[in-house]
């Protein structure tokens, strides 16, 4: 474990693990990080791969929490490691973070690899079920909530989405999360479109998808592809937008490959 003071003086913590040349991995949603605990251990024989915690999904402090503020705080763990450069892997939103960090500090980062940020395309990422998944969330329903956001903004199954809500009463730790969630939904809405900022970061990105996830994450791939000036898509075979959890060795290639390239 890793500590760093951001900007505001928050503690930010990381997961360290292994030797050589730095993978910095911020987490998606629901999560802590350890969800890429197999994928970091495939890389920790030839990496230092570091895990950092989002403040936006910390337990110990007092939500909401800004983009803005994340990105602070994955620069503060940058410098406690040396400055850079080191290869930034973003999932989910952890991957918007990744590019507001990129164009925050270009220097302090080799390459990115980007796996399905959901960045709007249009004029908002969640629209009204934003509003609709806070309601839930208000009136002490995390389940709704989850399932709206499943179902509304990730584009899961209807059934798929149902089912995933009925699970979340056996799991307090998950479902103190989700309120979490929707700050995090909430804040990559309150950012805006930002494609025609994007266009500004020049460190050589793999935009990676899966090839069964929700048609919008790849359109929205395809979106950053036209405004990236160095970026290559690649696609999981069989795999959706769990893929480090189903797939761990085929995410650590594609991040080993990549990280081979640029660090």
């Amino acid at each position: 474990m890793i500590t760093a003071f951001s900007a505001d003086g928050t503690e930010v913590r990381a997961s360290d693990q292994g030797e050589g040349p730095i993978v910095l991995v911020l987490h998606a949603g629901l999560d802590d990080g350890s969800q890429w605990g197999e994928v970091a251990a495939r890389l920790a024989p030839r990496f230092r791969v570091v895990r950092v915690h989002r403040r936006q999904y910390r337990l110990d402090l007092t939500p909401p929490s800004t983009i803005a503020q994340e990105v602070e705080d994955v620069l503060a763990v940058v410098a406690a490691l040396g400055g850079g450069p080191v290869l930034l892997v973003g999932h989910s939103s952890g991957g918007v973070v990744a590019l507001e960090a990129a164009l925050a500090s270009p220097a302090a980062f080799g390459g990115l690899v980007l796996y399905e940020p959901p960045v709007v395309v249009g004029t908002s990422l969640g629209g009204a079920a934003t509003a609709a998944a806070q309601a839930a969330v208000a009136r002490g329903r995390p389940g709704r909530a989850l399932q709206i956001f499943l179902r509304d903004v990730v584009r899961l199954p209807p059934w798929q989405a149902g089912l995933i809500r009925l699970v979340l009463p056996f799991s307090p730790r998950l479902r103190a999360l989700v309120p979490r969630q929707i700050d995090d939904l909430q804040a990559i809405d309150r950012s805006g479109r930002r494609l025609d900022a994007y266009g500004a970061v020049g460190a050589p990105t793999v935009l990676l998808g899966g090839g069964t996830s929700p048609a919008h994450l790849g359109e929205r791939l395809d979106a950053l592809a036209g405004v990236l000036p160095a970026a290559e898509r690649v696609t999981l075979p069989g795999q959706g937008h769990g893929g480090h959890l189903r797939a761990p060795g085929q995410v650590a290639r594609v991040i080993e490959e990549h990280a081979l390239r640029v660090l």
